[in-house]
């Protein structure tokens, strides 16, 4: 008889327990709050999904629009003067461009679209300018 009072005794705490434990976890997860260890987990996430995105050239200058307006103007690709603004008259001068080659014209302007107009990186720092393999040579060669 003893052994079974005691084992309805540990069965009892053991729901009072359980029933307890429960109750918290409900409370909790209604007033929203949720452990550092998750929303830290969380918040540094974000932060570094956002100071991904910041990173990097986020938009082209006026002085360098104007360069690739002025390469469309000479290529017969846009009309007019340069403003120095991105807008949807360039876009599309670039997007014929690229069309034209071939190119995917999603992203105006791809790498290959500015080297064609002459607008490429900078060859000035080359240790070997007359022989370096650069986009201009190589197109040149084809051309013959």
């Amino acid at each position: 008889m003893r052994f079974f009072r005691a084992t309805a005794l540990i069965i009892s705490l053991a729901l009072i327990l359980s029933s307890a434990a429960a109750a918290k976890t409900s409370a909790s997860s209604k007033s929203g709050k949720t452990t550092k260890h998750h929303s830290s987990a969380k918040h540094s996430k974000k932060a570094s999904k956002k100071s991904w995105k910041s990173k990097g050239q986020q938009s082209i200058t006026s002085d360098r629009t104007t360069e690739i307006q002025q390469a469309l103007i000479r290529d017969h690709y846009l009309s007019g003067e340069p403003s120095g603004s991105m807008d949807a008259a360039t876009k599309q001068a670039l997007v014929k461009l690229q069309q034209e080659n071939g190119w995917q014209t999603k992203v105006v302007p791809d790498s290959r679209a500015l080297i064609k107009l002459g607008l490429g990186p900078s060859q000035s720092n080359l240790l070997n300018p007359d022989t370096a393999a650069v986009a201009g040579v190589a197109s040149n060669r084809s051309e013959r």
